[in-house]
């Protein structure tokens, strides 16, 4: 859930972080484009991994410029597959904290869609942080069964769930808390969400978070939609007055981010409580068969279960 108390702080990293600052265009504009061009120098310092895809040459180190490529050979092969079927046949899924997101913001770590929430009821923010010191540990802990951690992710989730509906959460306290949280679109997003809009290019945000703060983000940070962008994430229901009386559909965690909640997909919305309407194209998505992924967690490659995709290109930001 990656919900971090006000106080957390890490130092930030000395070292440029992998595929940042914005690289979202330039890496579409080399799987799109058709003519093999020389790389710019200064794409080359930030898409290393991109440079040895490009590149005929087998002797790329799988380590160089704070990137990694498992398999160079692999990569070059699927980005040429990827430009010579072209826009028609891709989409992009993405994880939306520190995917889109950025990790640091003014130095500390960045905020994602539930660690920015406060409900404006103090009760209830301390039992939501309780359940972040006792469920976080578990999340990150490398040596518990992915079955026993789904379980206990699903419990964690549900019972957060539970104290936003408890605690009375309302229109009003989302709003305020994007306006106060350390939140950010890493550089180059717009230009990429720009970029797949002119191609009609789908992008699937694919959260365990919660989309109604999600779209607050896009609506307070971007002040525009995208026709293109569909939002799979755990959706609130708000009575007349504004007041979250449940959670539509099944509950989305860091580890069920599969094609069983597809059908959850909706468009940003322009407005709170707008319908829920499910998007009209999933059998449209569902036959575009290559796939850029973004994300940031290793159940974040659980995104494209489902789909029958011919390449997929996963992205991993450290």
């Amino acid at each position: 859930m990656s919900q971090r108390p006000n106080h957390f702080e890490m130092r930030p990293m000395t070292s440029p972080p992998l595929l940042s600052p914005s690289p979202y265009s330039s890496l579409l504009r080399l799987l799109l484009s058709r003519r093999r061009r020389p790389t710019p120098p200064a794409l080359r310092c930030r898409l290393p991994f991109l440079t040895a895809a490009m590149s005929s040459s087998s002797s790329y180190s799988t380590r160089n410029h704070g990137s990694v490529v498992a398999d160079a050979d692999g990569l070059a092969r699927k980005v040429a597959a990827i430009r010579a079927a072209g826009p028609a046949k891709l989409q992009v899924i993405a994880d939306f904290d520190a995917t889109l997101t950025r990790y640091w913001y003014d130095g500390s770590r960045g905020q994602s869609s539930h660690g920015l929430l406060r409900q404006g009821n103090e009760e209830y923010d301390a039992k939501r942080e309780a359940l972040f010191e006792h469920y976080h540990p578990i999340e990150i802990c490398p040596d518990i069964p992915l079955p026993e951690k789904a379980k206990l992710m699903e419990e964690w989730w549900e019972k957060t769930h539970g104290l936003l509906i408890e605690g009375g959460l309302t229109y009003t306290a989302i709003r305020k808390s994007v306006v106060d949280a350390s939140i950010a679109f890493r550089d180059g997003v717009v230009e990429l969400f720009e970029f797949l809009e002119e191609r009609d290019i789908p992008v699937l945000v694919f959260s365990a978070g919660l989309a109604d703060i999600i779209e607050e983000v896009f609506r307070q940070k971007l002040h525009r939609s995208f026709k293109n962008i569909k939002i799979v994430s755990n959706r609130m229901v708000f009575n007349e007055e504004g007041r979250l009386v449940a959670f539509k559909g099944k509950t989305i965690h860091v580890l069920n981010k599969n094609e069983h909640a597809l059908d959850m997909a909706a468009p940003v919305h322009d407005n709170f409580g707008d319908p829920n309407g499910s998007t009209d194209d999933y059998s449209l998505v569902k036959k575009r068969t290559n796939v850029l992924l973004l994300g940031d967690h290793i159940g974040d490659l659980g995104m494209s279960d489902g789909l029958k995709y011919e390449n997929r290109i996963a992205v991993g930001f450290l």
